[in-house]
């Protein structure tokens, strides 16, 4: 059983995208790699079928997965939501006690994850640490190096 994942409308809406991607385009190109493959003798040793068997493989296994996301996504209405509370789809600007460094993170879902531009998922060690934190709190996260301690300077939603 598949859990619920949070989204944003744009973070749905590039899931649904890259789906119908992968159905309407990607799907008939790789049915069509395998007819042109069968289409040259003896399957038995053919290694253009067997990868693009296994290729299509692949595709099938990633749809499979992205309509299992859809299936169990759900979009945020940001207005039900504690402003004053980090929680997901929250901006937040933290300072590592150890070293002074402030660092700004917006808390999105796994697969809406981009730390080139700021967004961690709520599943990581940091996302976790943060989640239910106030501005003035301190977030002690265990993190394969031992632990780091941030506090929570300001929380926005944007």
């Amino acid at each position: 059983m598949s859990k619920v994942s949070y989204y944003t409308a744009e973070g749905l809406k590039k899931l649904r995208d890259e789906l119908n991607q992968l159905k309407d385009v990607e799907r008939p190109k790789a049915s069509q790699a395998i007819a042109e493959a069968r289409d040259k003798g003896d399957l038995s040793e053919n290694a253009e079928y067997d990868a693009a068997k296994e290729a299509q493989g692949m595709l099938e296994m990633r749809i499979s997965k992205l309509e299992e996301t859809l299936a169990n996504a759900r979009i945020i209405d940001e207005s039900q939501l504690d402003t004053s509370k980090v929680l997901i789809h929250s901006t937040v600007k933290i300072k590592n006690q150890i070293n002074g460094m402030v660092m700004t993170y917006k808390l999105v879902a796994q697969s809406e994850a981009d730390l080139t531009s700021g967004k961690i998922s709520v599943d990581s060690p940091i996302g976790k640490g943060l989640l239910g934190k106030k501005v003035g709190d301190t977030a002690e996260i265990n993190v394969p190096s031992g632990i780091i301690k941030f506090d929570v300077i300001e929380i926005t939603r944007d």
